[in-house]
């Protein structure tokens, strides 16, 4: 048995009935970390000693015929922004290095009840806030399929460790890609939830509480079924909302593809696509098609130009929170040099950092006005497949402003910015999205698709990941690792 790949469900099984003990997995996790991280680097900060003492208690404790809970016993990691007691939580900024926290965040609770034993945190870059991986207080994570490009961000360590074989899932977060970008540079399965039902209680920084805005925490793994796995441990109301709802997600109907009604977006005007991701995507809507789906290229009737700007701005303004004066001011004095007319990433971003509160109401009522949209097209189509991002992974640039950084598609460069609009088109209005591998570039990296779903959705999403994951492709180790 391969341990080092198997599946987090069949990990948690073959504990429970003693086929592998708790410490030996975390062992096994520990010995490939210390013979394989040091050329990825995803696992930054390490809990050896209490993950031990806790594997051991584990196995104690199934000894006495106790089971914990679903992850008994399963040693696991989390981003560094998830905040373990005892640990360091950053988020990559220097001034917080060596900061250590002393509770857990609700989420880690809730994975510690089910029996996971937490051995570490993985890689993130500065202010959760790149599709890289790397700061000045862990360094570069590099993309176990290409260690000269990145893995992804902000999530970045925990899809590199997912797939080089580190650890069998990892609990991440997302608001402009963070976990299913990486899960597509990586060939991971990643999902983002429908916004709301995980809460970030313990997930804030600075002292704050109030949730934030297009922001998700939600599960990476190598099979969709553990998606589900670890969504149902993640989700779910918090002590101020326990009393007001309950999570009952619509279960997916076990139907074949023939009953399935799926439309597909290839491209966008707004943030053009490589050809080699587009033909797997044609690949996977003909397969779908050739089995009785009715598939269509098409799309919710919107403006992409103003769902990309809508996004940016909310997203800009959600952030502007854990602004500091100086950094406001610097907003201020940029925008000095603007004229009205003037537009672009950098822009746009100032601006919503600065924006109004009424000015803010305004956005907020173009995303509402989409999200009746985006339900009214789910009336007529069960899906969406589109990319996850607009190429495979790109090479490491630790240098450019975000705003400056550029990627190629098909010989032209573009602003690396232009491909937000695939990560904001449906967190905007809070659909829930799962990335599932489709195959690899002729560079041999890694290409995913996002299923987009109605909002509560998710395991319908994850359900319909599966049935492609046993019929067309699932996760393949990249050759270095497996």
């Amino acid at each position: 048995m391969d341990y080092a790949f198997s599946s987090a469900a069949r990990l948690a099984l073959d504990i429970r009935e003693k086929r592998i003990g708790c410490r030996e997995l975390l062992d096994l996790y520990l010995r490939r970390l210390d013979a394989i991280d040091p050329t990825v680097n995803a696992i930054v900060v390490k809990d050896i000693d209490r993950s031990r003492a806790h594997a051991d208690a584990a196995d104690a404790a199934l000894a006495r015929g106790e089971l914990w809970g679903p992850l008994h016993g399963l040693p696991i990691t989390v981003k560094e922004s998830y905040n373990v007691a005892g640990l360091a939580t950053t988020r990559g900024m220097p001034h917080l290095a060596g900061r250590l926290v002393d509770r857990d965040m609700l989420v880690v609770e809730r994975l510690k009840a089910a029996g996971a034993v937490i051995f570490g945190k993985s890689n993130v870059p500065i202010h959760l806030a790149d599709w890289q991986s790397y700061n000045v207080i862990y360094g570069c994570t590099n993309n176990p399929w290409d260690p000269g490009r990145t893995p992804g961000g902000s999530s970045g360590g925990g899809a590199a460790a997912v797939a080089a074989g580190l650890v069998a899932f990892e609990a991440g977060s997302d608001s402009a890609g963070s976990l299913r970008v990486p899960a597509h540079y990586c060939g991971v399965y990643g999902h983002r939830p429908t916004h709301g039902i995980v809460p970030q209680t313990g997930h804030e920084l600075g002292g704050a509480i109030a949730p934030r805005d297009l922001s998700t925490l939600g599960p990476i793994a190598r099979t969709a079924d553990d998606l589900a796995l670890v969504l149902g441990v993640m989700a779910g109301p918090d002590s101020l909302d326990r009393g007001c709802w309950a999570l009952t997600p619509p279960p997916m109907k076990q139907r074949g593809f023939a009953d399935l009604r799926i439309a597909v977006m290839l491209d966008s005007p707004t943030a053009r696509v490589d050809a080699e991701t587009r033909a797997q995507l044609q690949r996977v809507a003909t397969f779908l098609s050739d089995r009785g789906a009715h598939v269509q290229e098409t799309a919710p009737a919107l403006d992409p130009e103003q769902a990309t700007l809508t996004f940016l701005r909310l997203l800009r303004a959600a952030g502007s929170a854990g602004l500091t004066d100086e950094a406001a001011q610097a907003a201020r004095q940029f925008l000095d040099g603007v004229t009205a007319d003037e537009s672009n990433y950098r822009i746009e971003s100032a601006r919503a950092e600065l924006m109004s509160h009424r000015d803010w109401f305004r956005t907020d009522e173009t995303r509402h006005r989409m999200r009746r949209t985006w339900a009214e097209f789910f009336q007529s189509w069960d899906f969406l497949i589109c990319p996850a991002s607009s190429t495979p992974a790109t090479p490491h640039d630790h240098v450019s402003k975000r705003w400056e950084q550029t990627i190629r598609i098909d010989g032209d460069v573009v602003a690396a910015t232009d491909q937000m609009f695939w990560v904001g088109f449906s967190a905007l209005a809070h659909l829930p999205s799962t990335v599932t591998p489709l195959g690899l570039s002729g560079e041999g990296l890694p290409i995913g698709m996002q299923v987009i779903g109605p909002q509560g959705h998710d395991l319908r999403c994850i359900a319909f990941a599966a049935m492609l994951e046993r019929c067309y492709r699932g996760f393949v180790a990249p050759p270095s690792f497996a």
